[in-house]
């Protein structure tokens, strides 16, 4: 009778150590959990911040100037007199980078796609994208120095009408610097589409290249939209390249061979420190930021619209 309770006591103390044992794991995905939210928070509470940090100085901008002026004249003078508050010239500036940019940059990426997805031997693919994500980490200034000292050369031997500083170098250059976006991101998923289509395609009697264009592509569309967007992203809100290669002539025209100035540029342009504090010249820059802001959100909606329309799933 004594061993049995003594017997049911040593099975009692078992069970509460036990408890005890997984009890601690519990603290700790709580923990885990707590801190999870708190970095989400962050992010969500950093967010808000810029928007709202954006919003109320553009609000007093707006205070000053004319909505209606801003989004129609034609001229950008805010640092000089008589002054004019036109965005026109930037965005101009700023949209013929971009679209030069993805001239170079979409077309050689895809076909770079394909070839890494389609037709390259497994070692040549483990070499060649290292070297196509390499390219993306390569600074800024970096590139923005080699559109003015190596490109733009290039460019007036070409057409000796273009100036130092021109949109087209500019251009090219940034093309260069989204390249491995697309490139990357594009092949990323077109690996993900199944084996058996292609098979399937083959069955039939198609080439690589059908396979690759008419079956790969249609059914990776969702993801290669997606990279044709970050990267039309990365290149409209890009700084010192378009700051050192393009110039800082704000001026409405489309002729790539002119010096222009973008969005991004100005602002550094304005926050270099000479201008006064709460003065009309510094609450520029946060209605051109919200604008380049607008911009940006306008572009992830209508790509993520066109991704869930397109979107295949096997």
């Amino acid at each position: 009778m004594s061993r049995s309770i003594v017997g049911e006591k040593t099975k009692i103390m078992a069970d509460q150590k036990s408890i005890v044992v997984k009890s601690k794991p519990r603290n700790t995905e709580t923990v885990i959990r707590f801190l999870l939210l708190f970095c989400a928070a962050v992010s969500i509470l950093t967010t808000v911040g810029i928007v709202f940090v954006l919003l109320f100085e553009t609000i007093e901008f707006f205070k000053e100037v004319p909505l209606w002026s801003f989004l129609t004249d034609t001229k950008w003078t805010p640092l000089f007199i008589p002054k004019h508050f036109g965005i026109l010239p930037l965005l101009s500036g700023s949209f013929l980078i971009t679209l030069g940019a993805c001239l170079v940059a979409l077309p050689i990426g895809l076909m770079t796609a394909i070839y890494l997805s389609e037709y390259a031997p497994d070692r040549v693919r483990r070499t060649i994208k290292p070297i196509l994500e390499v390219l993306a980490g390569v600074p800024t200034i970096v590139y923005g120095y080699f559109a003015l000292t190596f490109v733009t050369p290039l460019i007036r031997d070409i057409f000796p009408e273009a100036g130092v500083f021109n949109a087209l170098s500019a251009s090219i250059v940034v093309g260069i610097l989204i390249l491995p976006m697309v490139a990357s991101l594009s092949e990323d998923a077109m690996v993900a589409v199944p084996r058996s289509l292609r098979d399937g395609a083959y069955a039939l009697g198609a080439t690589k290249l059908e396979v690759a264009t008419k079956v790969v592509v249609p059914a990776g569309l969702s993801g290669i939209i997606a990279s044709f967007v970050l990267a039309f992203s990365r290149a409209i809100g890009e700084t010192m390249i378009v700051t050192i290669a393009a110039g800082a002539t704000p001026k409405l025209t489309l002729n790539p061979l002119e010096s222009v100035q973008t969005m991004t540029a100005y602002i550094v342009q304005v926050s270099l420190g000479d201008i006064q504090f709460g003065s009309i010249e510094y609450k520029t820059i946060f209605a051109v930021g919200m604008t380049l802001f607008l911009i940006t959100l306008i572009i992830n909606v209508i790509a993520q619209w066109v991704t869930r329309r397109y979107k295949e799933e096997y």
